[in-house]
């Protein structure tokens, strides 16, 4: 199927409804989350999702949909053979692999998969920074920079932070496939940073795929799916057209958003 905007949108949910609904409205497809070995320990106080998604959801949201049903199973280990297995027998168009370290960890995924749905990777520690145009020569689906983990395993305080340092920059340099990183809500929500500067960053770095979580769903409540998918998708057409002068000026903003320097303004 032909890519109809010049950013995929994908769903976390498990709500078949709500997500048929919002793939319906213009979105790419869902993401169902078994994520949750070691997150607790790894995120505590850290205010972020940790989602219970189960099977037997992935089941039901496959069977909501025609749209692609990304699955992001556990970290590597002894588990993921029977998770593999699995989420491809449930339906999973692709798995996402999270907290990649090593290129051993995505080759055994590799062969695990074995051809029968594709496998994305979530670079969201130092050592998958460091290795990301290695890991990226794999055959992969996709390769996503998860800022929250990525936050944490490097200490740091400010979550936006490797989209000003050029850290995001430097790995999608090194990806030739579908690229992500981020997340986006409605264009006039998001705080500190307005979502759509985020949104005029993401279209900046050419990112082909990004994530709608927490807030969008929060931000969604009793609004029109038909509706608001559309008007996000032509937010990202448009700042698609901007001129060079207009991303330099939007890039500065969101600079300023991010590390609360006023941007310097030329004579």
């Amino acid at each position: 199927m032909p890519k109809l905007t010049c950013v995929d949108l994908f769903l976390f949910t498990v709500d078949p409804g709500w997500g048929a609904d919002v793939v319906a409205a213009g979105a790419a497809g869902i993401v169902v989350d078994w994520e949750r070995r070691g997150k607790h320990r790894r995120q505590l106080g850290e205010g972020t999702q940790i989602n219970s998604d189960t099977p037997a959801d992935l089941s039901r949201v496959r069977a909501a949909t025609d749209g692609r049903v990304l699955c992001r199973v556990n970290g590597f280990g002894p588990w993921t053979p029977a998770e593999v297995d699995d989420a491809v027998a449930r339906g999973a168009d692709e798995l996402l692999l999270p907290m990649v370290r090593t290129a051993e960890e995505v080759d055994r995924t590799l062969d695990l998969v074995a051809g029968r749905c594709g496998l994305g990777i979530l670079v969201e520690t130092q050592d998958g920074v460091a290795r990301a145009a290695e890991l990226a020569r794999r055959p992969l689906s996709r390769v996503y920079v998860g800022l929250n983990d990525l936050r944490i395993d490097r200490g740091a305080q400010q979550l936006f932070t490797p989209l000003v340092d050029g850290t995001v920059d430097a790995v999608r340099a090194g990806v030739p496939g579908a690229f992500g990183v981020g997340g986006l809500t409605l264009p006039e929500g998001g705080a500190p940073v307005p979502a759509w500067l985020l949104a005029a960053e993401l279209v900046r770095l050419g990112a082909d795929f990004t994530f709608l979580r927490r807030s969008f769903t929060a931000d969604m409540a009793g609004r029109n799916p038909f509706v608001e998918v559309p008007r996000l998708l032509a937010v990202l057409t448009g700042l698609a057209t901007a001129t060079a002068d207009e991303v330099a000026e939007r890039r500065a903003a969101f600079v300023a958003a991010v590390t609360g320097v006023p941007a310097v303004q030329s004579a």
